[in-house]
């Protein structure tokens, strides 16, 4: 069993607005993948930065799914800004509207990736690839306003203490330009549903998408507990560690979003999959049974887990990365 993980993260673009939890999220995806999971050095590759253009991303990805077979796993994992656009055919313009995630070297002439894209990547996965991928951006920009919710405090979170959220917040949203919107102007119901990065996981029930927010929302970079993250990998990797792994995809989601509504973000997480792998662990490995069900497979063997701690950033990593604060 073969196993790959590409994490990427982007605070600092080139000509847009920057970011700044997108490092230290990948930094903790990359700690949690290490520590549960068993994964080495060799087996994740990291793009940041400047090193996170159009060209390398997709590259790695097309490194992800070279040579897999039946029973491999593979985790994508993506923290930056989103949007969406009314792509051109040629001359003519596109029947619907895409979901896209901006790279480092984003422009609006075709420097961004698609979920069309993506899904033609991971179609080339065999049957049997476990992929779980994991978005930490945001693809509309009608974000809602912050709710107010009297559910009070997640008992998984454990006694109240003070937890640290500053005035920062910023939704990964990235607004297109005029002459893009005006592609869309007047001719709104006469395109077909938007294509989305759910279609992922609608092509085999080996893949699942986490969705930092709902399509209609925005996810969150925030400054929390000392550092800045994206509000739903934060969140996400603090219950992985409380709950040892041992929780199901279902159980994780619910969680994550009861803890970003105690903290007052709106946005609400996704799990696209199938009901029988919502009830495995999140980054278990699944086969199909004899009657088309998923069966979850024993978890390979791996260290101890190291000693948590309260921080969401593995130790050995800054706190924070030095960015740019975008005006």
């Amino acid at each position: 069993m073969a196993r790959k993980a590409l994490l990427v993260g982007i605070n600092d673009y080139k000509g847009i607005s920057d970011l700044r939890g997108c490092i230290n999220d990948v930094t903790n995806m990359r700690n949690i993948l290490k520590t549960y999971l068993g994964f080495r050095n060799e087996e994740i590759r990291m793009l940041t930065d400047s090193r996170a253009t159009k060209a390398n991303i997709l590259f790695r990805l097309n490194w992800l799914v070279r040579g897999a077979k039946a029973g491999d796993f593979i985790v994508f994992h993506f923290s930056g800004h989103g949007s969406q656009i009314r792509d051109r055919d040629g001359d003519e313009l596109a029947d619907q509207m895409d979901e896209l995630i901006c790279p480092y070297d984003m422009n609006w002439d075709n420097g961004f990736i698609t979920d069309d894209d993506l899904n033609n990547i991971f179609s080339k996965l065999p049957q049997g690839v476990l992929l779980e991928v994991f978005l930490d951006s945001c693809h509309s920009g009608t974000g809602l306003r912050a709710l107010e919710s009297d559910l009070g405090r997640p008992p998984e979170l454990g006694p109240e203490v003070q937890v640290q959220i500053t005035s920062y917040r910023k939704d990964r949203f990235l607004p297109p330009p005029a002459d893009i919107i005006a592609r869309v102007e007047g001719e709104e119901e006469e395109l077909r549903p938007m294509a989305r990065f759910t279609d992922i996981a609608r092509d085999s029930t080996h893949h699942i998408l986490w969705a930092g927010c709902r399509s209609d929302q925005t996810s969150a970079d925030a400054y929390i507990n000392g550092s800045y993250n994206g509000a739903f990998t934060y969140y996400l990797c603090r219950h992985i560690r409380d709950a040892n792994n041992s929780i199901s995809r279902s159980e994780l989601v619910r969680r994550v979003r009861q803890s970003l509504v105690h903290a007052r973000f709106s946005q609400v997480p996704q799990l696209e999959t199938e009901v029988t792998a919502r009830q495995l662990r999140t980054f278990s490995l699944a086969e199909r049974k004899s009657d088309g069900s998923l069966a979850a497979r024993p978890r390979p063997a791996t260290s101890a887990p190291r000693k948590k701690t309260t921080s969401t950033v593995p130790s050995s990593s800054p706190r924070m990365t030095t960015v740019k604060v975008a005006k």
